[in-house]
């Protein structure tokens, strides 16, 4: 066996993180560039950000007029487009798949004002909590990815906030989304879900398998960030004839449910505070 197999600190992804020593590049610095390059000027992004990685949502608010580009944001990667719902204005950007990915951006959108970041990726069943479609709210995320670990030493998952967990579940009006809580096995290879690896996580009472937020999670803890993930359980990771269906409008109905609760529990935290940390 390869000796760097007993030998933790010699595995690259594990070795000279140094966690609590700045990063030398910034997404402040990276967007400084980018709106020099594009001629854009210093804007606000709203305080509420949306992850729509399968870019069902998003694609729904264009084919219904409801969404704008978002005039000065200067990422290279993606578009933020914007939405009001509940007289609540939204940050979109849609299509941001796996850890990497999502942590660049959630990174760029924090550093030009975002103050909550909420991601609703379809996920797969890995313990049948109702037949698909339903909702997961991740309190926490097995580490099967890289990412994570260039911003928290090794540990077996990533967790969602205890006080942000708290505001969500003793406010969720079950009679609009039905809401289960649990983990999720975070992957960066989706395709090498095998049956071994489902039976490991099953057994560990892990619900369901996506690919962003044992990453989103570990930066919102490195970074003292709001994040929230939630995983649409939308397949049986097509064992079956039929699946990967999101319901009406492809989940997007389901989708606006899911912020507009989770964004008037957050505002009326806010409120309740009085400007005061949360202790996160």
């Amino acid at each position: 066996m390869n000796a760097l197999a007993h030998d933790f600190g010699e595995v690259p992804i594990l070795a000279h993180k140094h966690y609590e020593a700045p990063s030398v590049f910034t997404p402040e610095n990276l967007l400084r560039e980018a709106r020099r390059q594009k001629g854009l000027s210093v804007g606000t992004i709203p305080a509420v950000c949306v992850f729509d990685p399968d870019g069902d949502l998003v694609d729904y608010l264009h084919t219904t007029d409801r969404s704008h580009r978002h005039p000065t944001w200067a990422c290279y990667h993606t578009v933020l487009e914007t939405f009001v719902q509940g007289e609540i204005e939204y940050g979109i950007v849609g299509r941001v798949v796996g850890a990497p990915f999502a942590v660049l951006v959630a990174e760029e959108l924090f550093a030009s004002g975002c103050q909550l970041l909420i991601s609703i990726t379809s996920a797969g069943q890995i313990i049948s909590m109702d037949h698909p479609p339903y909702v997961v709210l991740i309190e926490q995320a097995l580490r099967d990815e890289g990412t994570s670990y260039h911003y928290l030493p090794p540990s077996p998952y990533s967790h969602l906030a205890p006080a942000l967990k708290e505001m969500i579940c003793s406010t969720w009006d079950h009679t609009c989304v039905p809401l289960y809580t649990g983990a999720s096995w975070t992957t960066d290879a989706p395709f090498r879900e095998t049956e071994e690896a489902i039976a490991a996580c099953r057994a560990k009472d892990i619900l369901a398998v996506e690919m962003e937020a044992a990453a989103l999670y570990a930066m919102a803890n490195a970074r003292q960030k709001d994040i929230i993930c939630f995983a649409h359980v939308t397949n049986q990771m097509g064992q079956t004839e039929g699946d990967f269906e999101k319901g009406q409008a492809q989940g997007s109905m389901t989708a606006l449910q899911v912020l507009l609760q989770t964004v008037k529990a957050w505002q009326a935290d806010e409120r309740s505070r009085g400007g005061e940390k949360r202790h996160l």
